[in-house]
């Protein structure tokens, strides 16, 4: 951790923030090294108000928004890529630049795994790039393994890894 732990509060982002949490998810990504984010792929970040509507976005706020994810309940949303039907996802995690390491993104990943388990999902599934390595260690310690089978890339030199997450045991 690159600071203190900051007690954060979760939850669903108001429409008085969107613009501002689409801002903060465009940040992290742009600073991600090995980033390839296109004029395109910003627009989708920063939909927040989109991702509202057809799923659950969900934000970690101190005094200020410092995190935000969106969580997809189930395959029926338009944002559950290659999600199978007894699954959720979270999409496009990020946590703002001066906020890393604080403990902001776990918190945001803990909600996810609550709101999975809540559905009755069965696994909660997700994809990330190769370099995104922090997100990495925090998804192997909540307990996510990779699923290199599911692994696709969406655009050339986009690779995605996906990882699964067990949240029902059979």
């Amino acid at each position: 951790m690159t600071g203190n732990v900051l007690r954060v509060e979760i939850r669903l982002v108001r429409p008085d923030e969107y613009e501002r949490a689409g801002r903060l998810v465009v940040a992290a990504y742009e600073a991600l090294p090995g980033s390839h984010v296109s004029a395109g792929y910003a627009d989708e970040l920063r939909a927040v108000g989109r991702r509202a509507v057809e799923a659950e976005v969900l934000v970690a706020v101190a005094e200020d928004l410092l995190g935000c994810a969106t969580f997809v309940p189930d395959a029926s949303s338009p944002w559950a890529e290659l999600v199978e039907a007894d699954e959720s996802t979270v999409r496009m995690l990020a946590v703002a630049p001066g906020s890393q390491g604080r403990g902001v993104g776990t918190a945001l990943l803990s909600a996810c795994i609550e709101r999975g388990r809540a559905a009755g999902r069965a696994g909660l599934f997700l994809h990330s790039t190769p370099w995104m390595q922090a997100a990495h260690r925090l998804y192997l310690k909540a307990g996510f393994v990779r699923v290199p089978d599911r692994d696709w890339a969406p655009v050339p030199d986009v690779q995605l890894w996906a990882f699964r997450l067990e949240l029902m045991r059979p």
